[in-house]
């Protein structure tokens, strides 16, 4: 994972606050729906906050990924830890994503999917040059294995 990985989760993270706040503004002005008093704002505001400070820096230790000749390994999450293995002979297409955030800051994404019903394997902040060598890497790993990917 580079670094900068942890700039794009608390982007990711301080939108999700704000957002956050913004319904919740709305449901009590517009529909007035419920009263919000003070100390309820305050417990928000302090809520959002430790998640935006926290959840990049917990993120970033967590997430892990490997590739070798016979699988690609991932780890994620936060909260939760997801362990995934996506065998060579499974993999059935290999693509690199980039979006705005990302791009300006020079990282991508790589999907690898598989023939697995649990979906596709996803190794999310690597620097642009590391994930292009990985998909170019993955590429010629795969069509070397024999087998249809199912």
């Amino acid at each position: 994972m580079s670094t900068k990985a942890r700039a794009v989760w608390t982007v990711t993270a301080l939108v999700q606050a704000v957002l956050g706040a913004a319904i919740l503004v709305v449901l009590v002005l517009a529909w007035q729906l419920f009263a919000m008093p003070w100390w309820g704002w305050l417990a928000y505001g302090a809520v959002a906050a430790g998640y935006v400070a926290a959840m990049p820096a917990f993120r970033y230790r967590v997430h892990r990924w490997e590739s070798t000749e016979e699988a690609v390994y991932t780890q994620t999450g936060w909260l939760t830890r997801e362990r995934r293995i996506a065998p060579m002979s499974r993999v059935q297409t290999v693509d690199l994503e980039q979006g705005p955030l990302s791009r300006l800051l020079g990282l991508a994404a790589v999907t690898v999917t598989t023939a697995s019903a649990a979906g596709p394997v996803k190794i999310e902040g690597l620097d642009f040059t590391v994930a292009e060598r990985l998909v170019d890497e993955l590429t010629r790993r795969t069509s070397a294995v024999a087998g249809d990917a199912t």
